[in-house]
């Protein structure tokens, strides 16, 4: 009996670690050699749903395979086909020449920042990505907008982009059940911005947190409260959310734009943020509030207009009421704004003369939405506000990140992230 128990316990043991082994895929670039339980991809291979992985964007062509690793110059897209879930991603760097290697995930979101590796020398880097659909359930799933629908966070695939002089010898990517999962709730201020140049510290927020949690950003260019809402994005977060997990709500542009009865700070949007906070807290959740990213509206002594009204005063007296923690990053983009001026804050929007991308015919002016500068110097504001907060999230923060004072920010000058190499000229929903 004790005999047939063990051999029935050892199957239960092969069967579970075939599964596990099974749901990691692992690919080794390089023409040298076959490696053990790894895919060898020894040419540039273009992207294959059939097949599950591959080179994609029309990328191959950039794409040179060494005898130990993927090299290219600028751009490069890989993608694997996966489900719906949280994975870890082990990165091998480096190869025989020196390298410069730029990792961005789905809609761009900042993994890993212009990592210089000498000749010959090997780096591991890890690091943890979400993926997802809009199904909610067989019956539900969230309302995507047409525009929206080809993003690289919606689609059956985890795409990985490659920038600068990358050299990849071997990427794994492992699925990770019972991680804590940071929630994103906002509108295009905070949202993964798919394509350049516009961006969001949402996205960039994700190079700032560590393998022992994941970003899980469903905020929505054009969204208020009630429009995220409506569109199903909260019910999404819900059905995943697990006890200690966290719930970042960051609304106030596009709610400012509602008219009629009941509507403004102190009734419907003040409701509908302690409906939000109530509906985590029911989960398990812990929600944080965040104040609206300034515009850049100067007065002409230099003093930045306050265009959000009511509403970062409503969501701050919320937060009091309500017990929840509060960044306050109305505050904290007025100090850089202003310490930055009229003229040099310019460099941390979208305003580019015409024909600095392809198909842009006339200027950019956009006073609402940021560029990867400006978004990563965000990111880098809710990053020390968790940490001056004393927040346990702060456990989920990677180390060593310089502490950042918004009124001493960073200058243009000394930011050269590799661009991706998609482009669209027209610019997010909401202001």
């Amino acid at each position: 009996m004790n005999s047939n128990k063990n051999l029935f316990l050892t199957s239960l043991l092969v069967i579970s670690t075939y599964i596990n082994f099974a749901q990691t895929k692992s690919f080794y670039f390089g023409s040298k050699k076959d490696v053990k339980n790894s895919i060898n991809v020894k040419s540039p291979i273009a992207y294959n749903p059939d097949l599950g992985y591959g080179f994609d964007f029309n990328t191959t062509n950039k794409v040179k395979v060494t005898k130990q690793a993927l090299t290219a110059e600028g751009s490069v897209y890989f993608s694997v086909k996966l489900p719906e879930g949280n994975y870890k991603v082990d990165v091998v760097i480096g190869d025989k020449k020196p390298s410069e290697t730029t990792i961005k995930a789905e809609s761009r979101r900042l993994m890993l920042k212009q990592l210089k590796v000498e000749k010959k020398d090997t780096v591991h880097f890890s690091f943890t990505v979400n993926v997802r659909t809009p199904q909610i359930n067989n019956n539900d799933a969230i309302r995507i907008k047409a525009r929206d629908k080809n993003q690289l966070n919606w689609d059956d695939k985890l795409t990985l982009e490659f920038l600068g002089t990358p050299a990849v010898q071997s990427i794994t990517i492992t699925p990770v059940s019972n991680i804590t999962t940071i929630f994103l709730a906002g509108d295009s201020t905070v949202t993964d911005q798919d394509v350049e140049p516009w961006a969001s510290w949402g996205q960039f927020f994700t190079n700032y947190i560590s393998n022992a949690a994941v970003v899980a950003n469903y905020a929505e260019s054009g969204s208020s409260l009630s429009a995220f809402k409506a569109a199903k994005r909260l019910d999404k977060i819900l059905s995943l959310m697990k006890p200690g997990d966290y719930l970042f709500i960051e609304f106030a542009h596009n709610d400012e734009k509602q008219k009629g009865p009941g509507i403004g700070p102190w009734e419907s949007y003040t409701n509908l943020l302690n409906e939000y906070i109530n509906k985590a807290r029911d989960k398990g959740g812990i929600p944080i509030l965040c104040t609206p990213t300034q515009r850049r509206a100067f007065n002409s002594d230099g003093s930045l207009k306050e265009t959000h009204g009511d509403f970062p005063a409503a969501m701050r007296k919320v937060a009091i009421n309500a017990s929840v923690p509060l960044i306050d990053i109305t505050e904290m983009t007025t100090k850089m704004y202003e310490s930055w001026g009229d003229e040099v804050s310019r460099n941390a929007f979208v305003q580019y003369p015409a024909n600095t991308f392809p198909g842009q015919f006339t200027k950019l002016e956009d006073n609402t939405h940021f560029n990867s500068f400006g978004a990563n110097e965000i990111a880098k504001c809710v990053v020390q506000a968790i940490k001056d907060l004393n927040l346990y999230l702060a456990h989920y923060l990677r180390r060593n990140i310089p502490k950042y004072n918004p009124l001493a920010p960073n200058e243009i000058n000394n930011w050269n992230l590799p661009l991706s190499s998609r482009f669209e000229v027209k610019k997010p929903d909401g202001n």
